[in-house]
């Protein structure tokens, strides 16, 4: 199996995993807690049921199908993304977080309507395991590109710096 090819697999195995973990843990808040029940955990966090129109964190609550569009158009936009950059070593690994919630999240507003966001820690709005693995896919995301800052100046061709990202001693 190719690299490129055995990235696209992988990162289609944690999206999958991602958000199928994210809608069983959907619909096992949907079963046991009523809406606007709340049940304290620990250190101030509660598990909640809050229907969430908006975007992350209730930001444009009420704008509706503007937000699934806007979450399509993201979506299809990573897509795209990895499959242009792939070859990136350990890009599967943020790409498929980052899917994998964005595809959670998608199927709660195409058949609920809304998102269902459970986990309400203190002095924050409530949120959903499809935003953790977003938060944690974007984290990544940036790790990623802030280790190899010297490579992505040999790609671009800079003459003073050779393939492995080192200076090529020349001088110039």
């Amino acid at each position: 199996m190719s690299g490129d090819r055995q990235a696209l697999t992988r990162a289609a195995l944690v999206a999958l995993l991602a958000a199928g973990l994210d809608q069983i843990s959907k619909a096992i808040v949907r079963a046991e807690i009523s809406p606007g029940e709340q049940i304290d955990l620990l250190a101030g966090v509660s598990l909640v049921r809050v229907q969430n129109e908006g975007i992350a964190f209730g930001l444009f609550d009420g704008a509706g199908v503007a937000v699934l569009v806007l979450a399509a158009a993201a979506f299809t936009l990573l897509l795209a993304y990895f499959l242009t950059s792939s070859g990136r070593e350990g890009l599967w690994l943020p790409i498929g977080l980052l899917a994998g919630g964005a595809l959670g999240n998608l199927i709660d507003r195409i058949a609920e309507g809304a998102v269902t966001d459970f986990i309400d820690p203190p002095n924050w709005p409530a949120f959903n395991l499809a935003d953790i693995e977003i938060t944690v896919g974007v984290a990544l995301l940036l790790l990623l590109y802030m280790r190899e800052p010297e490579a992505e100046f040999a790609a671009a061709g800079d003459p003073a710096v050779d393939s492995a990202g080192e200076p090529d001693g020349s001088g110039e």
